[in-house]
């Protein structure tokens, strides 16, 4: 059975930096699309980044560019998130999803996302 786990959550300081990762099960870390989104309360899960396994191209949501980076490591069957120079607003729970088929691209809705992880909470204090 396909599984996706995070860890790596935790609180820090505004400007600190932490590192999610997400492991996954064989069959969806090859050929898969892998993602990363994000709920805060009272908000919607949004999409945060994501990478295709075909191509390796690499989508950020425009609130993270140049402060969070995607990467995966196909030996470990893990996707990784580095956050940099963190803010309040990145306060939420963070969860790596996977869709069921094989894609070429990252979609950024939730419902194009058929396996999700139990999420990690993220808190940045101000």
């Amino acid at each position: 059975q396909e599984q996706l786990g995070e860890s790596g959550g935790g609180l820090v300081q505004a400007g600190g930096s932490l590192r999610l990762s997400c492991a996954a099960s064989g069959r969806l870390f090859n050929f898969y699309t892998m993602s990363w989104f994000r709920q805060a309360p009272g908000k919607e899960r949004e999409f945060v980044a994501g990478k295709s396994w075909i191509g390796g191209s690499t989508y950020y949501a425009d609130s993270v560019k140049g402060r969070f980076s995607i990467s995966r490591d196909n030996a470990k069957n893990t996707l990784y998130l580095q956050m940099n120079s963190l803010k309040f607003e990145d306060t939420a729970v963070y969860y790596c999803a996977a869709p069921s088929r094989s894609i070429s691209t990252v979609p950024t809705t939730p419902g194009e996302y058929d396996y999700w992880g139990q999420g990690t909470q993220v808190t940045v204090s101000s």
